[in-house]
C-alpha cells in the first residue's frame, strides 16, 4: 500500500509520500510536512501515524484545529483514501494506492457492494459532476461547487439542486454533520461515481 498527501499551496499542489511510523505536520520547518506558508497553522499542528493497516491523524492541541471532511476532530481518526484534511487554511487530500496483488485481510477478491457507486439518475449524475468540477480547477484551494453555482450551470432552480443533493446524501450514506457537500464529493470520487478524468474532459 502506497500512501501520500496532496498538499495545496499557493505555489501549486505538492504530492508527499508517507513513509515511516509518524509524519508530523505544522508551520515549523522541522516537520516532515512543513506548512510554513500558512500563518494559521500551529508550529506542531497534527501528526499522521502508520497503524500498519491504515494511517490515522491526530491533532496536537493546535490553535485553529484539524478538520477531517469538514468536521473538527477531537480524537485520533483513521483515514480513508480521498479524505480531505484542513489544517488552518491549508487543504490536504489523503490518497492510498493499492500495490499490485495486495488485498486487505478483511476484503474479499470481489469489490464489496458498499464500495460501489449507487444507482444514479441522469440528473443526479449531472449534479455530482457539477459539484465536483471545481476540484480540477487551477484554484490552489478548490472547493466543491455551491448550490447557486450548480443551479446556474445546470439551468435549474436552487431548490431542485438541494433536492437532488438530499437524494445523493441518502444514496451515499453521507451523515448530517459536517460539510456534506465536501463529503459527498470525496465519496463520489472514492467510489468511482465520477472520476478526475471525466471532470477534466468535461471542464469548461
Amino acid at each position: 500500500m502506497t500512501s501520500h498527501l496532496e498538499v495545496s499551496k499557493p505555489s501549486g499542489r505538492e504530492l508527499i509520500p508517507l513513509t515511516g511510523q509518524r509524519v508530523t505536520l505544522g508551520k515549523s520547518s522541522t516537520n516532515a510536512v512543513a506548512l510554513s506558508h500558512d500563518e494559521t497553522v500551529s508550529r506542531l499542528h497534527a501528526v499522521l501515524e502508520n497503524l500498519g493497516f491504515a494511517w490515522s491523524i491526530r491533532d496536537l492541541g493546535s490553535r485553529n484545529g484539524t478538520y477531517l471532511n469538514g468536521e473538527r476532530i477531537t480524537a485520533e481518526r483513521v483515514l480513508r483514501s480521498g479524505d480531505e484534511l484542513r489544517l488552518g487554511a491549508t487543504r490536504l487530500m489523503f490518497w492510498e494506492v493499492r500495490d499490485s496483488g495486495e488485498t486487505r485481510e478483511e476484503e474479499t477478491v470481489t469489490a464489496q457492494p458498499s464500495q460501489l457507486p449507487p444507482r444514479l439518475t441522469r440528473r443526479e449524475l449531472d449534479v455530482l459532476m457539477a459539484l465536483c468540477r471545481p476540484l480540477v480547477s487551477d484554484d490552489p484551494f478548490p472547493e466543491p461547487a455551491s448550490v447557486r453555482r450548480m443551479a446556474a450551470e445546470l439551468v435549474v432552480t436552487e431548490a431542485a439542486v438541494k433536492q437532488h443533493l438530499q437524494n445523493l446524501y441518502d444514496k451515499f450514506d453521507i451523515p448530517a454533520e459536517g460539510d456534506r457537500r465536501v463529503r459527498l464529493a470525496n465519496e463520489a470520487l472514492r467510489r468511482g461515481a465520477v472520476t478526475i478524468a471525466q471532470l477534466r474532459e468535461n471542464a469548461t
